[in-house]
């Protein structure tokens, strides 16, 4: 209810911060992939390029400061101290999601972000399930033209709102409203879980629905039904959203099928990335942009320079992954030799490397 809306955003934030909301008994998956090491690796470190380009706009390294909040006073700050570090160190941002200031107007303020960051990439936010409950194009232009964002998350979250107190239930019938939505806007959606894994199958059919590409969101980070679980006052549906806690598909199982579905197009990988060398794995595995969340909250919530500096850290990782595989650039990187731990064997490489990211044109999105 939109009366209770903006509580609701304060008390993820308290939640995620305050509580222990991490997957129970999941991983992301990252953790049985190694690359093999470069003993000499014949490169210079300080020469090794993380640049790349996505829907039109240039980034210096292909991570992305996941969607997480918008809709509180607090939010706002962490918002523009996020995007001020995206700005600084030249990756991608996503706010959270708008609804908030759909349906109360003056939290809009919560959200943009240009003023400090005019160059980033920057994604909106927008609920799929909202379609369902009389939001259309109308509000999601809203949440785009506000911003000043060059593309839109549309985000899936169905666990979430069947474990949250007046969660959002009817899920029925979306496809075509999201075929109706893509056929609209003039600007690339993606479609996006929040922790719990989009798979091939879906993947696909969204593709088929018009949208661009797909952040996976995979499970091993933060879980939605531990944070609606905290927040829970009836203890018989607060039992049930912990009973959830390792529901999902791991992120990187969900990045390597969904890479597989939509040959050609950008998929995130998103869901318990939390340092630049699971970035690296995840660029191997086909990933366009690597998200990161939570490790994020805290030092947005403190300061730009804080949030600045944890994103710097996980850069300079991902250079120094790259260059212990021998990998100039990128398109290096998503040549570099991947094993499972389980078998030590090489994972195979991508039937062609995968094309720098452009701009998707939306007429021709539809297959």
């Amino acid at each position: 209810m939109s009366g209770d809306i903006e509580a609701r955003k304060k008390e993820h934030i308290d939640t995620v911060l305050g509580e222990d909301v991490s997957a129970k008994g999941i991983s992301t998956g990252f953790e049985r992939f190694f690359f093999e090491h470069a003993a000499l690796p014949e490169i210079d470190l300080d020469a090794v390029d993380l640049s790349t380009r996505l829907f039109g706009r240039s980034l210096k390294a292909p991570l992305l400061i996941a969607s997480m909040t918008g809709g509180t006073a607090r939010a706002r700050d962490i918002n523009r101290n996020l995007a001020s570090a995206a700005e600084t160190l030249g990756v991608a941002m996503g706010v959270g999601s708008q609804r908030a200031m759909i349906e109360k107007p003056a939290l809009a303020g919560s959200y943009r972000v240009r003023d400090v960051a005019p160059n980033i990439l920057l994604f909106a936010n927008f609920g799929a399930v909202q379609l369902n409950y009389g939001y259309g194009a109308d509000e999601a232009r809203r949440a785009v033209e506000t911003i000043g964002a060059d593309a839109l998350f549309l985000h899936f979250n169905p666990l979430q709102e069947a474990v949250q107190a007046g969660g959002d239930r009817n899920w029925d019938g979306l496809c075509r409203r999201i075929e109706g939505l893509a056929s609209s806007l003039d600007v690339p959606i993606v479609g996006k879980e929040v922790g719990n894994g989009i798979g091939a199958a879906a993947a696909a059919r969204l593709i088929d629905c018009g949208l661009a590409g797909i952040d996976v969101s995979g499970a091993g980070g933060t879980s939605w039904s531990e944070v609606e679980a905290h927040r829970q006052t009836d203890p018989e549906i607060r039992a049930v959203a912990h009973s959830f806690a390792g529901w999902g598909i791991p992120t990187a199982a969900a990045l390597i099928d969904v890479v597989r579905a939509i040959p050609g197009r950008p998929v995130f990988a998103s869901g318990g990335i939390r340092d630049g060398i699971d970035a690296a794995k995840a660029i191997r595995l086909g990933a366009s942009l690597a998200g990161t969340a939570a490790p994020m909250l805290e030092h947005g919530d403190d300061a730009a320079e804080a949030a600045a500096g944890r994103m710097r850290r996980m850069i300079e990782e991902l250079r120094i992954a790259a260059f212990c595989v021998g990998a100039r650039d990128i398109g290096s990187l998503r040549r570099a030799v991947l094993r499972r731990t389980s078998d030590w064997e090489p994972v195979p490489r991508l039937p062609s490397p995968v094309p720098e990211p452009a701009v998707i044109p939306r007429r021709a999105l539809r297959r």
